[in-house]
């Protein structure tokens, strides 16, 4: 893990600085241009949750449960790696240790957390799956110089050489209306993918590990041009919204569980002034919250 962030870093200094854009920071915006500004130009701190610290340390052991030989990827080696990362993030990060009252808390949440490690070997069996990469950064520039970037949870590489994006989500399935949302960030994604390796994915597979349900999505070329489009189109309303310095509040039923709402003025808040040097963008990191309609637990 260490050497996998120093490369990140080297990656960073090395990346011309340019705009760039994760697919988080692009549902923020499309969420509420002023929750991107809180997160990205004025770079509020946003303190662990439940619900955000359980999705962490459930990718922490799926990912490292491919580090196993694939004869020993079991539930019960799964349920091990679950309480191992948990002491390792709890030592790096103390305030997630404060998110419970007492140990009867604590237990309640490892164990919800387990059932949700439990729930993925209902979906597929790992002893049969050799990822080719997992929480791999990837980064690539369009021909516009806007760069994209971010963390993919696992790539697949078909004997064939096709290729399969797969994400875990620890939150319920987005209800039928709201599934182009949630495929927004898988076809995001592809377009690095093919703009990397000039090849397009063959299948998007969004993993919604508590409710055992599988959403997937073979896109093909017109579908990433459309993204393309629309992440471009994107970052120009950004680009509008920072030299005018109008980040208006888009309210929602999200609203509930923004972390900023005393600060926003739909709710009689006010926000922050602008920073003088505001920030342009943020590093994204491994496991980032993008909010989901259908359920504030990202």
């Amino acid at each position: 893990m260490e050497e996998t962030a120093a490369a990140i870093d080297t990656l960073a200094a090395e990346a011309p600085r340019g705009p760039a854009l994760s697919p988080s920071r692009a549902a923020d915006f499309m969420t509420c241009p002023l929750l991107y500004r809180f997160r990205v130009i004025d770079r509020l701190p946003e303190p662990p949750t439940t619900a955000t610290a359980r999705g962490t340390l459930v990718h922490a052991a799926l990912e490292r449960l491919f580090d196993l030989p694939a004869a020993g990827r079991t539930p019960e080696a799964a349920r091990t790696l679950l309480a191992g990362e948990w002491d390792r993030l709890a030592a790096e990060e103390p305030d997630l240790a404060e998110l419970f009252e007492n140990e009867a808390e604590r237990t309640a949440w490892l164990e919800s957390a387990t059932a949700i490690v439990d729930a993925y070997f209902t979906l597929e069996d790992p002893r049969r799956l050799e990822p080719a990469e997992r929480e791999a950064y990837v980064e690539t520039t369009l021909e516009s110089g806007l760069r994209l970037r971010g963390y993919i949870d696992r790539l697949d590489v078909a004997p064939s050489g096709d290729i399969r994006i797969v994400d875990y989500k620890t939150g319920r399935a987005p209800r039928e209306a709201y599934e182009a949302n949630a495929l927004f960030q898988m076809k995001f994604y592809a377009l690095v993918i093919w703009r990397l390796r000039g090849q397009v994915p063959r299948l998007l597979q969004l993993m919604y590990l508590a409710e055992g349900e599988v959403l997937r999505y073979s896109p093909d070329e017109s579908d990433l041009l459309a993204t393309e489009r629309k992440v471009v189109a994107l970052w120009k309303a950004i680009e509008r919204a920072r030299q005018a310095g109008d980040w208006r509040p888009r309210p929602s039923r999200l609203c509930d569980w923004c972390n900023h709402k005393a600060l926003c003025p739909e709710f009689g808040g006010t926000p922050p002034p602008l920073p003088e040097q505001p920030a342009t963008e943020v590093m994204p990191t491994h496991q980032e919250a993008i909010p989901e309609p259908s359920l504030p637990d990202a």
